[in-house]
């Protein structure tokens, strides 16, 4: 069923939002749930930068909002939506604000920006009238009719809206030139009778796209608003308007109105209050003048802005007496969900955290590295091995143990092309792959037979240490096991030609760590290794597990428990597929810079070893 020409909006109401505001959008879907609304108020959203869809809360419930990139598209695919809330900036305004007076479908338009020329302004006003349409604005936060619809951001937040009680219709029509005033008489008419039924700024600006008086007349027509509240200022002569009206019976409703700036007489000379329009040029455009013949025509106006409560409930408790506004027992207050991100924040919930980070936290002003700020990491000339020390184990390591970590990773960085990891890096690289691919590809060879023996190493060595072992018996029990001893054995090194990365390692920690216990058993397994085959020698892998152990345990930095959980949690893989990445990384690049065609092994590097067919 239509809707009365005195009604703009009803609870119904969809609208067309231009520019991409999401916080309006927010409030208005938030003020559709507290008003019961069985549909979102908002039909569509026109963002000039993209298309799509904007996902937002309708209640509990998240709902998504078309998108589109101009007005016409918005409009043809939402015909019912009436409103369009046009956020454009004053540049835009005039002619997004012209192409939607334009459109059949949109009866009102709501001019938020300020500062449009009064030329373009006056033009706007007039297409709305030819057409029979309404512009609310510029320089306006807008209008709502209680319990149904409301544009943008007027009236405020969800609190303000609830303590207004404007999520319910009352008997009291208001309409303001001022937005910013506009609040604050919500809620002086909340608590001076049943509330607002409707209300509406016009906006600041000298020329707004409709009048007070109009719209007095609209709330005249509408029985179901008892009172009308107005809200005036200096300058113009837009009140006179409603003097005559009240003269000549075209309002008889009873207006409660004031007008703003009486305080201009006490200066010499002509000030301007906050709005375009708030000048007065003449004496009858003053406060003074204006709340003295609108008091003279039959209006009830208060002796200040602090007495406007006071008279409205003046009124108001009149007309209940005359059984002409018949009082509604309160329901109780809606509860609309706050969002999550805005109670947080303000300390109104608590909620149990899905992940727990002890390591990191980037959620204060600076990002900190186990408590320590960034600032301070690189300020101090915190070195890498710092940061593993940081990252990996929370606190920072002695220095001797810092320059380890570094020695490790630049040590473990490369080994060639060769190798399982940099081959497998290669192969993806030359086949097209990104270098995340690639070097995924190379990190998941990592295991029990390449660089995966850390870890095995520094448990199995470590463990028959501690059992008292001698390193005959641990040979013999691991033989038994049928296990390799993880960390003994190379295929290109040998005694004869030793790793000099174990060399290096061997060396760094006889100078700088306390003991080496278990390093000093792998040696005496060694020499037995060795005596059986000179390439069973200690290898890198077994050496970086081994002297971790010794670090962590002939340290006071770390507790029986944290050694424990180095060997179970796989620390020390981690040394490795932190070093071996640099290198893959290396060769990744190295493979795109030298545009290396796809690879394919060599047929003479491959033994077919074919059944022989059974061809009859």
């Amino acid at each position: 069923m239509a809707r009365p020409e005195y009604m703009l909006f009803d609870n119904t109401t969809t609208a067309i939002i231009y520019g991409y505001q999401q916080n309006a959008i927010q409030r208005m879907l938030d003020f559709d749930y507290a008003c019961g609304r069985k549909t979102p108020s908002v039909a569509a959203i026109v963002n000039t930068e993209r298309s799509g869809l904007h996902k937002v809360f309708f209640g509990k419930k998240e709902i998504l909002v078309p998108m589109y990139r101009t007005l016409a598209e918005a409009a043809s695919s939402h015909p019912s939506a009436d409103v369009m809330v046009n956020f454009a900036s004053f540049r835009s305004s005039y002619p997004t604000t012209k192409e939607a007076l334009g459109i059949g479908t949109i009866r009102t338009v709501a001019v938020i920006a300020e500062g449009i020329p009064e030329r373009r302004a006056k033009e706007l006003a007039e297409i709305a009238k030819q057409n029979g349409k309404w512009v609310i604005g510029p320089a306006t936060v807008g209008g709502l009719m209680a319990g149904a619809f409301k544009i943008g951001n007027t009236g405020g937040t969800i609190d303000n809206i609830l303590a207004s009680k404007l999520h319910r219709p009352g008997s009291v029509g208001f309409v303001s030139k001022s937005g910013g005033m506009s609040n604050e008489m919500n809620n002086i008419i909340s608590r001076s009778s049943d509330g607002v039924y409707e209300s509406i700024a016009i906006g600041g600006d000298a020329f707004p796209g409709s009048t007070l008086i109009e719209h007095l007349f609209r709330y005249e027509a509408n029985p179901d608003i008892k009172m009308m509240v107005c809200l005036g200022e200096v300058g113009g002569t837009e009140e006179y308007k409603i003097v005559e009206a009240m003269k000549s019976g075209k309002l008889t409703k009873p207006l409660v109105i004031w007008v703003t700036g009486t305080c201009a007489k006490m200066f010499s000379s002509g000030v301007q209050f906050g709005h375009a329009g708030a000048k007065a040029d003449g004496a009858e455009e003053t406060a003074d003048a204006k709340n003295k013949a609108l008091a003279e025509a039959g209006a009830y106006v208060p002796h200040s802005f602090d007495d406007f409560g006071d008279k409205i409930r003046e009124v108001y408790e009149g007309l209940t007496a005359k059984g002409k506004i018949i009082e509604k027992t309160e329901a109780p207050l809606p509860q609309v969900p706050e969002d999550f991100a805005a109670a947080l924040k303000a300390g109104k919930i608590r909620k149990s955290a899905n992940i727990i980070s002890t390591i990191s936290d980037d959620s204060g002003e600076e990002l900190l590295y186990a408590g320590y700020p960034i600032s301070h990491v690189i300020e101090k000339g915190f070195s890498l091995g710092d940061v593993v020390g940081l990252l990996w184990f929370k606190r920072k390591l002695p220095e001797y143990a810092s320059r380890f970590i570094e020695m490790v990773l630049k040590i473990t960085a490369d080994h060639g092309p060769c190798v399982s990891g940099a081959h497998n890096t290669i192969i993806g690289a030359r086949a097209g792959k990104d270098l995340m691919s690639s070097v995924a590809m190379g990190i998941l060879t990592i295991g029990p037979r390449f660089g995966g023996a850390i870890d095995d190493a520094a448990r199995y060595f470590s463990d028959a240490h501690d059992r008292g072992l001698t390193p005959k018996q641990f040979m013999d029990e691991m033989k038994a096991k049928g296990i390799n001893i993880p960390g003994i054995g190379h295929r290109v090194k040998s005694v004869q030609n030793p790793d000099m990365r174990v060399t290096l390692l061997k060396k760094y920690a006889k100078e700088n760590f306390p003991a080496t216990p278990i390093l000093d058993y792998a040696l005496e397994v060694e020499k037995l290794t060795t005596s059986k085959k000179n390439n069973l020698i200690l290898n890198v892998d077994g050496c970086i597990g081994i002297l971790f152990m010794d670090l962590m345990r002939t340290s006071e930095d770390f507790t029986a428990e944290e050694v424990k959980n180095v060997l179970d949690l796989g620390y020390l893989n981690g040394l490795f597929v932190l070093g071996r990445s640099i290198g893959m990384i290396g060769h990744y690049l190295d493979q795109k810079r030298l545009e290396q065609p796809l690879y394919r092994h060599p047929y003479d590097d491959v033994a077919y070893m074919l059944p022989e067919p059974n061809l009859e």
